[in-house]
């Protein structure tokens, strides 16, 4: 047995976030001597059960082996599975952390490389919608000049944890990966515990409330429970008056005619686990 080879397909496993549960089925297969072999991966997170069969093959005329893939697949429940096949290259691939997160809908910032070997950067996701031939989902790439900017985006919201460069550097790995993140929004003096996600399609960050309900849509807007308090402070005499007002602005005499004044074109705001 080549222990070299078997010492960096544990590194390999250890690295894409499978541990070392699988330590001993992989040395047994290896010492076997089989052409290919697989070993299964199961484990609950978040409440959800995530599995996945790795895919190891022997080099052609070789003793030294490969990890090329593995197939994974979330229950969300209520009887829906996602699939989806991840390759490695060269021991570099999506975790299984980031496949989890994938396929619970999220997205990834990785490195990737075109076809000529030129590496880049770029979020990734799964078009829910789309699949090639062999059943797997379309990968959508947002780009870095696509412009989303996640740094940005979290200078905008009250969090907490931005307090220190530390913190912020962590809280930034962390949705990178993907991970829908429990922070706290410090505001009018009151913490309250919320969860981000980041959103590169829309160019903004998701924020879902303790009770894991969406409060916040894109940036700049106010929550659902801030209009509702402006909604009951505008009192039915302001709200007349303020009507009233809008139709003289939108009017101009001249002479015995009126002309209409065409309002200014609104400009519509952008569209906008834990560890």
């Amino acid at each position: 047995m080549n222990t070299e080879n078997l010492r960096y397909l544990k590194d390999n496993l250890k690295y894409h976030g499978f541990g070392e549960k699988l330590y001993g089925e992989l040395e047994q297969n290896i010492n076997a001597g089989m052409a290919g072999f697989q070993l299964r991966f199961n484990e609950s997170l978040n409440g959800k059960s995530f599995e996945a069969v790795l895919n190891f093959r022997r080099g052609e005329g070789s003793d030294m082996y490969y990890f090329n893939s593995y197939a994974a697949k979330l229950d969300k429940g209520i009887k829906e599975n996602v699939e989806q096949t991840f390759y490695i290259n060269k021991g570099k691939g999506i975790t299984a952390k980031e496949a989890f997160n994938l396929l619970d809908g999220r997205s990834v910032y990785k490195e990737l490389a075109n076809k000529e070997g030129v590496a880049y950067q770029a979020w990734v996701q799964l078009d829910p919608k789309v699949v090639d031939k062999n059943g797997n989902h379309i990968l959508k790439q947002y780009h870095e000049h696509y412009g989303f900017d996640l740094g940005k985006s979290l200078v905008s919201l009250p969090v907490k944890e931005l307090a220190t460069d530390e913190d912020r550097s962590r809280l930034i790995r962390s949705l990178e990966r993907g991970n829908l993140q429990a922070v706290t929004f410090d505001r009018d003096g009151k913490s309250e515990r919320m969860f981000l996600e980041a959103n590169p399609q829309y160019k903004t960050l998701t924020v879902y409330d303790s009770g894991m309900k969406r409060v916040r849509k894109s940036e700049g807007q106010t929550t659902a429970r801030e209009k509702t308090v402006e909604q009951k402070e505008t009192t039915p005499k302001e709200t007349a008056g303020k009507s009233a007002d809008k139709k003289s602005e939108r009017k101009i005499k001249t002479g015995n005619k009126e002309t209409g004044l065409l309002p200014k074109k609104r400009t519509n705001l952008k569209k906008g686990l834990v560890q």
